[in-house]
């Protein structure tokens, strides 16, 4: 994979348990290559579009 984006890195500032190797889930494009690749899911997550986009009544 490339090197992550300015805005991936913003992004992974707002993470939890941010790890030398962390990257957003939406980057990476699933191929045969990636065929046994361990992914590792932190134990918390913040849902931006929940949390902070939802429509408010």
């Amino acid at each position: 994979m490339e090197e992550p984006s300015d805005d991936e890195n913003d992004m992974l500032d707002l993470a939890f348990g941010l790890t030398e190797t962390s990257r957003l889930g939406c980057q990476v494009v699933m191929s045969k290559e990636l065929d046994g690749l361990v992914v590792k899911l932190p134990s918390m997550t913040r849902n931006m579009q929940a949390s902070d986009f939802a429509d408010k009544k």
